[in-house]
Parts: C-alpha cells; structure tokens; sequence
C-alpha cells in the first residue's frame, strides 16, 4: 500500500518548481517508516541533514530533496493541527461540563426563588393577620414574636436510638445522606455567591456562603481532571489538605449491604489563635454510590442524633458537623465534577465577643475548608499530568510535605496541647506574653534528627506567643510587609541564634538588639499551588558580624519559608507567613522549629462596638466587652474592618540555660509586636486615606495639592498632559489617576548636602521598588538608579533645575529587595508649588518590568 502527500497546509511554503513537478508524491510504508523515524529525532532537520537521509536510506533515493522537505513541513503541521485539535477537544469537554453545572445550578436558584416567592406571599398573609387581629387583641406582640422564633431553622432532634445496632446506624446515614443532597443540589440552604468566583473552565469553581442559617456553611462546585474514586480518596484523606486538622482517627468502621460504608470518626481541629479553645467532632461518615455512577461521602456529628457517645476531650470544646459531604459525579470524557458541602456548627458563644467573628463567618470557612479541598485536588491532578514543573529536583510531594510540616508546627506551638508535653511558666507580671515549654523534642525533630535530644544538657523547646487585635489593617498587606522588610522586625542575633539550635552546641543567647545591623535577605521561590495563593521558599540571610567577638554570626543563613494568603481580593482569606531555620544540605528529612505570624480577618458587625485602635487582646477578653468609639469620631475609609493578630517563636534551649531564654525570647517577642503594630498603623488605609486624602504628610504639601502640582509642572515644562485630556479637573479625580497611572511616578526631595530620598510614589511606582508607602522613605535615590544610570541623571541635572525637565534613555534600576527592574523611558522633571518655588524632583519610569 502506498501513501500520497498532497501540499496543503497553509502555513507552509513549498519550492514552486517541486509543485510544479509534481503536486503529489506517493511513499510506501517503508519510506514512511524511515521519515517518521527521523521525525521522531528531528522533526525539523536542515538541507544537509536531509541530503544525508537519502544517501543513508537507499529507499528515499528516487525521492528529491525539496519533496522531502515537504514532507516534514506538512507533518509539522498535521502535528500541531493535531496538539490544537487535542487541546480544543479538552476545552469542549471542559465547557460542556461547566455549561451542564451552570445549568443545574440555574434550575437550583429558580427553585429558590419559587420559594422565596411562595414564603413572601405567606409572609404577607401572616402580617395582614396580625394587623386585623391587632385592632381587637392586645396579644399581638407574642404573635409576631412566635412567627420570627419559627424562622431560625432549628436543628431537628431525634429520637434516641440503640448505639449497638447496625440498622440505627444505617438509619443515621442515609438521613445525612438525604440531607446532604438537599443542600449540595437542593434548596435546603440560602446560598449566596461569593464576590470574584466567576465560573470557568479554569476557575476554582462556583463557591457560595449560607444566609440566616444555623450554624456557618460554604458550597462548592468545579472539575478536576481526575476520576472519581481518586478524588474520593483524596477527599477522606482530611489531614493532607486541610490545615487546622490535628488528627482524624477512624475508630469503627460498619460495610453496609448496598456496598457503602459507615464509618465512625473522631477529629481534633487546631484553635487559630492563643485565646480560645480548639474544637473536636464525634462524627458519622458515610460513603456509597448512587443509581447514576456518582459517589457520595456524607457526614454528620452523632451528639444530635441519638448516636453513639464519643470519647472525652478535656482540652477541647465539641463542635457539631450538620449533615456534610461531597458528591463527585463522573463526567462525560473523564475527570469529574464534584460538589462539596461544609455545615458546621463551632459554638461561637464559648469564645470571647470580640472573636465571635472568627467563628460566625461562613466566608473564613469557605477558605479555610471548602476551597482548600477544591484547589487541593486541582493541585494533585496537575501535577499528576505533567502540567506543573517545580525547579531543584524536587518532587510536588516532598515539597508539599515541607508546607505541612510548617503548618503543623507553628498550629501546635500555637495551641501547646498538654498530650504534646507543653506546660505554661509563670509570667513576669504582664500578661501579653505566654511562654510555654515543652520536653518532648521528638514531636519536633522526629526520631531520625533527635540528636539534640540525646545531649545530656538539652531541656526542650520553648515557645514565646502573643496575640493582639488590629483595625483596619488588611492581613494580606501586612503579611506581604513582614515578608518583604524582615528587617523591619526581626532581629539578627536571635535569627542566628535559632540557626545555631539546628547544631549542637548553641552560640550564647543573644539579647535582641533593636539597633542592630539589619541582614539583607535573598527570596529564592521553590514551589506555588496552582492559583499563587500559598508559595514555598527558601530565604537566605547574609550575615553580618556585629563586633569582632561575634565573627561567628556573619555567616549566611537559611530559612524556610512558607506565605499564603496575600490576595487583598479573597474574602475571608487567613494570611499567614511561617518560617524554620535550615541548614545548607536542606534535607528531605531536616527538622523544622517553626514560628511566625497569622492574620485573621474578622468580619465587620454592624450591632458591635468599633475600635479604632491596635491594642492588646487581653484587655478586650471579656465576653460582651469592647472598645468604645469617641464621641464624634465617623469611619475615614471605607475600609473599617478588625483583624486578629497571633504571633509565636520557638526556641531550643539547654536545661541551665531555660530562664536566660525565656526571658530573651519574652523581650523579643514584645519587641517584634511594638515593630507590627507600628508597620500597621502606618499601612493601615486610614492612614493610606490620610495621605492621599485630607491630612497632610510631615513636611510635605496635602497629597491632593502634591497632585496637582505634579500634573501641572509637567503640563507646563513638557507641554504635554500627564493625564487624560477628559480627566475631570478636581482634586479627588487628579489624585485618583495619578494613584492608578500604568507607568510608575514618583518624587523626591532635593536638599543641598544630603541624597534624594523618595517622598511619594503612586501604586505603580511601590510595585516597581517592592516597597510600601511607610517604606518609601528610607529609599535614597541613588540606591535606585544603577551606575550607568546616576551617571545620566548627574549630567541631565543641570538642564532639568534650568529648563524643568529632560527625557532619560532606556536603563536598569533596582528595587527594594534588589531585584532589577527595566524601562524604557524616564522623564524626570521638577515639580513647582504654587508660587512657582521648587518643591521636589518627579519622575516617571515608562513601560517598566521586571527583568
């Protein structure tokens, strides 16, 4: 059998005299065979290779060079027809399955209204009622009082039922299940969308919050790329994705005659903070499939359900898991889709007023839970198809084992469980610090590093931990700061000394120096999740030595370092930045101590007293306590949300030495919370608002006047227009564009004897130097500009004081963590007041990137 070759693909372009010739070569299956061969190895070889064929391959012999050539222009692009054809065919597949979710969820939220409809018309009904029977019944108050007690959804009770019987199990489990699948695809719950979750063949999926209901509860819906009984197992794998699970241990397990399972689960939950108590459940599992191939894991908690009594917990308070679960359906062509229900119930009223928010949000759980579960297997089925390449030799798994650890340390230093062998030492008369210790270093070592252990002078761990309440400060800003300017809190003698705890024999214990040499860090990344919003790296320090006496502190070191949590967008997301001092080899196995910051948002009530300060958490401990706004005060931003600060450190120390660190690792801590609570009311957007709105900044015009100055000094030195022509000319719109400009603008003093420092920049202009507004100031003008670049501008000064503006070349500057940043333009002009006095220098860095 022979095969033809017609010349048709329009992005190649054949010798005419070869068309000419001939417009068809037929190849037999040999010449074919020996073509593909070559393919294989070099689908696009030159002349002299192809040349080499046919004197190679005797059978290609009546074959002209150009005709081969041919060939493999034609089958490159039967190849990449074939690679777009694939990739519109897994996008087909994908839309039809969104189109199918988004269908059945319009049909849900029809359902929805026809019963909103169908409880507004009895509603009405109900008041025309009682205002008839309110002119002859002075009774009518107990009446509308009944009808709103009857709206709170009050949790069903059931009877009590014989724990030792299968059957009363079996009962229990198909009542959640049914439950379940009235909420995951019924009406049952008021979802509500959340902002930013657009539907998509990319996107997370479609995730809601419930309204008026008891309890806090978060839906999901997506597609993963992988099938059912995977995911299933994925998903009832609880500790490896959701990061507040201490442990989940299966205690009895019952098959079922339809081929299901019940299964009876006692689970511990991480507390977030250092002032509440963690949270337990005691619940049913049950996990089958349906008459439609789709497989459901549903679960409740047994406490209302007349169930079996779980085991005891003396550290913990029992929370209620309402019926939950997953259900994941096989899609047409592979992967599925799956929907997940989160109902719990964490008994808010145990934990002090002011964290009440922590536990009443449905958003946090959606985060914290639901999504961690959806983008977990989106993790996992990437990587198990190739799409996600991590640098360093590393395997996901390992990398993602390092995230765990990270997390599991700094939850459990966090929360110091008695089973753990932590123990509280007294304090020094204030209360804002807890020191706490423990004598069981193979929790943290492992027993593979517990070299440390064996020294006969080693005394544990000790942890240092606080917890404080922040306004209006978002917790993704924050953390990108402490992240960013670690020099801006830490202290170097203490980073070195928890480096020298990974050895055995310690440096002495540092005192925390806050006018110490601040180290330089390098960020190197080593992984990210799929949606960037938690990612894995390596930070190095350089050392510095302080005095020739401590010559031993200035070497490098390492930590690692995991930040999640840093999209301002996310509602509800915990932003959090954890660290580990490591070694240089970096091992799989290295021991992790680790310590850092969380930040919680609390969401804002509207019944609740504001507070308009930081301050320390122990002094708004009583339930039903809070601060009181001074009379007159009105909110300045529109953002005037509370947000709950925890901070812990951990430390070895030697048993003669365990009061010298305590008292260290106290000091330090109380000074790493006055640095946080500085940076924070210095980022807050109050005090963002204030900058840009109607207070002034130290020694500096009103920004709305610096505005305007700005716009008109290039307007008249350049003739042109900085900002759009249509721009309406109020201050307020001034201000906003120049804030929002695409290209980084910002200015600096100019002051005889002294550097030009940075006084102002837009928001293009903090990204480009990777710096904040609080920062901006301690940015000197010439640690900008490269050489080539200070060079430039000492030349073009004297024409930009005289003619009040000159255009820079293309060149590199630096940003603030010292990564180079191009552009291809500067135009650098001076900024005159409103008496045509010089004010300060401005420039605007064009079309910039990161190289």
């Amino acid at each position: 059998m022979q095969t033809s070759t017609p010349f048709h693909c329009s992005n190649s372009r054949p010798d005419a005299k070869a068309m000419d010739s001939s417009k068809y070569v037929r190849y037999t299956p040999e010449q074919v065979e020996a073509l593909e061969r070559v393919y294989a190895e070099c689908p696009k070889p030159s002349s002299m290779r192809r040349q080499q064929l046919i004197r190679e391959c005797p059978i290609l012999s009546n074959i002209e060079p150009k005709q081969i050539k041919v060939w493999f222009q034609n089958r490159r692009c039967r190849e990449k027809q074939r690679k777009e054809a694939s990739r519109l065919q897994t996008v087909n597949r994908k839309l039809t399955a969104m189109n199918k979710l988004l269908m059945e969820e319009n049909d849900r939220l029809q359902k929805q209204v026809s019963q909103l409809v169908y409880e507004n018309g009895y509603m009405r009904q109900q008041l025309q009622t009682v205002s008839t029977t309110a002119t002859t019944d002075t009774s009518c108050e107990s009446v509308v009082v009944s009808g709103q007690h009857q709206q709170q959804n009050p949790t069903p009770q059931h009877p009590q039922r014989d724990a030792n019987n299968p059957a009363s199990l079996l009962t229990i489990a198909e009542e959640t299940l049914t439950e379940f699948l009235s909420k995951a695809t019924g009406t049952a719950v008021d979802w509500v969308q959340m902002i930013g979750m657009k539907p998509g063949p990319d996107s997370m999926g479609i995730v809601a919050v419930s309204r008026n209901c008891s309890g806090v509860a978060a839906r999901a819906c997506g597609l993963v790329s992988l099938e059912p009984t995977k995911v299933a197992e994925i998903l009832k794998d609880r500790p490896s994705w959701f990061r507040d699970c201490r442990c989940l241990d299966v205690l009895s397990v019952l098959p079922t005659g339809n081929g299901g399972m019940i299964e009876l689960i006692y689970m511990q939950t991480y507390a977030p903070t250092t002032l509440a108590a963690a949270r337990d459940f005691w619940t049913l599992r049950y996990s089958t499939s349906l008459e439609d191939g789709s497989l459901v894991i549903c679960e409740r908690s047994l406490s209302s359900t007349g169930g079996p009594t779980g085991p005891p917990a003396s550290c913990f308070v029992r929370a209620e898991m309402l019926p939950s679960g997953y259900l994941i359906r096989p899609c047409e062509g592979g992967g599925s889709i799956i929907h997940i229900v989160d109902h719990i119930d964490l008994d808010a009223w145990s934990v002090p007023e002011v964290l009440r928010p922590l536990y009443e949000s449905s958003k946090i759980l959606a985060q914290k839970m639901t999504m961690a579960a959806l983008r977990h297997i989106r993790q996992i089925a990437q990587e198990t198809s190739g799409e996600i390449q991590y640098g360093g030799g590393r395997q996901p798994a390992v990398l993602r084992t390092f995230s765990q650890r990270l997390c599991r340390g700094f939850n459990d230093a966090i929360n110091g469980f008695v089973d753990d062998g932590w123990s509280i030492m007294g304090s020094d008369g204030a209360e804002d610090v807890t020191i706490a210790i423990s004598s069981s270093p193979s929790k943290f070592f492992g027993s593979q590093n517990n070299s440390l252990s064996m020294l006969p002078s080693f005394g544990g761990v000790l942890c240092a931990k606080a917890s404080m309440l922040l306004q209006n400060v978002p917790p993704a800003l924050l953390v990108r700061f402490l992240r960013e300017h670690r020099s801006e809190w830490a202290d170097y003698g203490v980073d070195a000394y928890s480096a020298a705890c990974l050895k055995a024999s310690p440096y002495a214990i540092p005192c925390a120096r806050p006018g110490s040499f601040p180290s330089s860090q390098v960020i190197l990344p080593l992984a990210h999740t799929v949606e960037h919003e938690e990612f894995l790296e390596v930070v190095r320090l350089e050392g510095h030595a302080f005095s020739p006496d401590d010559v031993a502190l200035s070497r490098d070191m390492y930590l690692l370092q995991l930040c999640s949590g840093v999209d301002e967008s996310a509602a509800g997301a915990c932003a959090q930045l954890v660290f580990a001092p490591i070694d240089e080899s970096f091992a799989d196995d290295a021991p992790l101590l680790p310590s850092g910051f969380r930040v919680i948002p609390l969401d804002p009530k509207s019944d609740g007293p504001a507070v308009t300060r930081t301050l320390d958490l122990a002094s708004t401990l009583e339930v039903g306590h809070g601060g009181v706004r001074p009379a007159g005060e009105a909110d300045s931003s529109s953002y005037n949300h509370r947000s709950v600060l925890t901070i812990a450190f951990q430390f070895t120390f030697e048993n003669h030495f365990r009061d010298n660190v305590a008292a260290m690792a106290r000091q330090y801590v109380r000074s790493v919370v006055g640095s946080v609570q500085r940076v924070a009311m210095a980022i807050a957007p109050s005090r963002l608002g204030s900058h840009l709105g109607s207070k002034s900044l130290p020694g500096s015009p009103e920004a709305l006047t610096l505005a305007r100055w700005i716009c008109r000094s290039y307007r008249i030195h350049t003739g042109g227009e900085l900002l759009r022509a249509d721009a309406a000319q109020t201050g307020d719109a001034v201000l906003k564009q120049l804030w929002h400009h695409s290209d980084s603008i910002m200015c600096c003093s100019v002051k005889l004897n002294a550097s030009a420092v940075f006084t102002f920049a837009n928001q293009a202009g903090l990204d480009m130097l990777e710096t904040t507004l609080v920062a901006l100031q301690d940015i000197m003008l010439d640690k900008v500009l490269d050489e080539a670049g200070r060079k430039i501008l000492l030349s073009e000064f004297s024409k930009i004081m005289q003619q009040g503006f000159a255009y820079l070349p293309a060149g590199i500057c630096i940003s603030s963590m010292g990564r180079p940043v191009s552009y291809e333009q500067a135009v650098a002009w001076k900024v005159l007041d409103d008496d045509d006095s010089s004010h300060c220098l401005a420039f605007m860095f064009v079309n910039w990137s990161f190289v």
